[in-house]
């Protein structure tokens, strides 16, 4: 049977419940082994004592110290592992003493390097735990082709079992506790949870459109309370992003409620009519309440996604593709219900004269008393049925996006770099947006048309036919051009705000 050179001394760090190894117990087979009595420890093994703790840490600290200084830097790291045959690239190196180093020197002393084996070894039994699907403490190839599926990413059955080849040692193609744990002790984390972390989406992409399936997060995440900066830093992100874009976005508003045959509206021409109409401050109407609808948005969105994943009672940690989309999709719908007449304050406020409101509360009030509550429902049908087809697609080309970068490049993890991640979301977010756009402007007609002094009230259905009939297919388009146009600086910007804010929270990024 085969065996890793480095077990002898890895093994002999920590026990596999992952307390410290007892003093007497043994790592594995060789001198080491035997019965060191004791009271029993939450392994069942007898508790060791510190100082044969320490003898364990410094005896491997020592062994990958190869200058001799007393602290590991990358170098050390490398020639080290490479002595226990394990062969590590740079940018493992890198990993490994980025996630240990907390004084930022650039390399890890003793303690730093305990740390990090300790810490580093919780999160290896929580994925052990996540891929252990049949609980029988061993992981054969169809739990891993499961787990994945389970998530999206479809790998074959060699695939997975050219994954178990690289830790089996002993040729019984399951992978137990020990055999993971020696595999990834002094390795980057590869594995579900790091696929989740980097590849994060609705939270770091904001097009101004908040009907994307929300993100899951790792099971490390939510005990640490990390998942709600991530939600601070999205929404931040989201406010900046949309104040940026906002000329184009209202450009997009005016263009999908004015433009028509008759009055054909250009990008160019619009702005010059919004500038001469209110001056340059005019291009950011509708941009506030726009911007404070994130808020609430996100919040009941996430808490409702959440409480949705339990109604649907799966036992998995992480939801299928299709559970995913039913409960973000549900989730939406709900937010959006909940803060809909703020949509349609936008739409009025970005449709507005100079001079016709004071403010929200002004507009809000205006809207109240000519025309009662159901004005703030306008459109509410067609944005409901928005929210399939945008989550649905949107969702859909991102996890073919994701898959196909993760079978084809992904061969040391499962980072995939800013720029793969910013093309990504921008095509999921563009075909999404595409396929549920004419259903958006006839929900801000709907929106806008009581704006319109004596306008007759129409219907979902009417509204389509009507634009058929006069614009044809190309008139359900309108405003398209600026819709995209602000796509790419959107999500450019909201993931530089996004990084920068996760620094700020103190979100640890992998």
């Amino acid at each position: 049977a085969r065996r890793s050179l480095a077990s002898p001394v890895v093994s002999g760090v920590l026990c596999p419940c992952g307390s410290p190894r007892a003093s007497g117990a043994a790592p594995g087979p060789g001198p080491e082994g035997g019965n060191g009595g004791g009271s029993a420890g939450p392994c069942g093994r007898p508790v060791c004592e510190a100082s044969e703790q320490d003898r364990r840490l410094r005896a491997l600290f020592q062994k990958l110290d190869v200058n001799r200084d007393g602290a590991l830097c990358i170098h050390d790291l490398a020639v080290g592992l490479g002595r226990l045959g394990l062969h590590r690239t740079e940018l493992d190196l890198l990993k490994i003493v980025k996630a240990g180093d907390k004084d930022l020197d650039g390399q890890l002393d003793f303690e730093e390097f305990v740390h990090y084996l300790q810490d580093h070894e919780k999160k290896l039994r929580l994925v052990f735990k996540s891929l252990d699907k049949k609980n029988d403490g061993r992981i054969d190839a169809q739990e891993i082709v499961q787990s994945l599926r389970d998530l999206g990413v479809k790998i074959s059955e060699q695939q997975a079992e050219k994954i178990l080849k690289s830790m089996d040692k002993n040729g019984t193609m399951t992978i137990d506790w020990n055999e993971w744990r020696d595999y990834h002790l002094l390795h980057p984390v590869e594995n579900i949870p790091e696929i989740i972390l980097y590849w994060k989406h609705s939270t770091i992409f904001d097009v101004g459109e908040n009907l994307t399936v929300p993100d899951e997060f790792t099971v490390e995440e939510r005990q640490t309370g990390m998942w709600w900066r991530h939600l601070v830093a999205g929404g931040g992100a989201g406010a900046v992003s949309r104040t940026c874009t906002a000329p184009l976005d209202r450009l997009k508003v005016l263009m999908q409620v004015h433009a028509s045959r008759s009055n054909n509206m250009c990008i160019i021409g619009g702005f010059t009519q919004m500038i001469r109409e209110g001056g340059p401050r005019s291009l950011w109407r509708g941009n506030g309440i726009n911007v404070l609808k994130i808020a609430p948005e996100s919040a009941i969105k996430f808490m409702a996604y959440e409480q949705i994943k339990r109604f649907i009672g799966t036992d998995q940690e992480m939801l299928r593709i299709h559970e995913r989309l039913l409960a973000g999709s549900l989730a939406g719908a709900i937010a959006q219900s909940s803060i809909y007449p703020m949509e349609v304050l936008k739409t009025r406020m970005a449709l507005r004269k100079t001079g016709q409101y004071s403010g929200m509360l002004d507009c809000a009030k205006n809207i109240l008393s000519k025309e009662g509550m159901a004005a703030f429902y306008k459109g509410y049908i067609p944005n409901m049925l928005g929210i399939i087809p945008y989550a649905g697609i949107d969702l859909a080309v991102y996890e073919t996006l994701k898959n196909a970068w993760l079978q084809r490049y992904a061969v040391n993890s499962a980072d995939p770099g800013v720029f793969v991640l910013l093309a990504c979301g921008t095509i999921s977010s563009t075909c999404g947006q595409l396929a549920s756009y004419p259903l958006a402007l006839v929900r801000t007609r709907m929106q806008a048309q009581a704006s319109v002094e004596g306008a007759p009230e129409v219907t979902m259905r009417g509204l389509f036919k009507h634009i058929l009939k006069t614009e044809g297919a190309f008139g359900l388009y309108r405003g398209l051009a600026p819709n995209f146009m602000k796509v790419i600086p959107a999500v450019s910007i909201s993931y530089v705000v996004y990084e920068n804010l996760k620094m700020t929270l103190g979100v640890q990024s992998r």
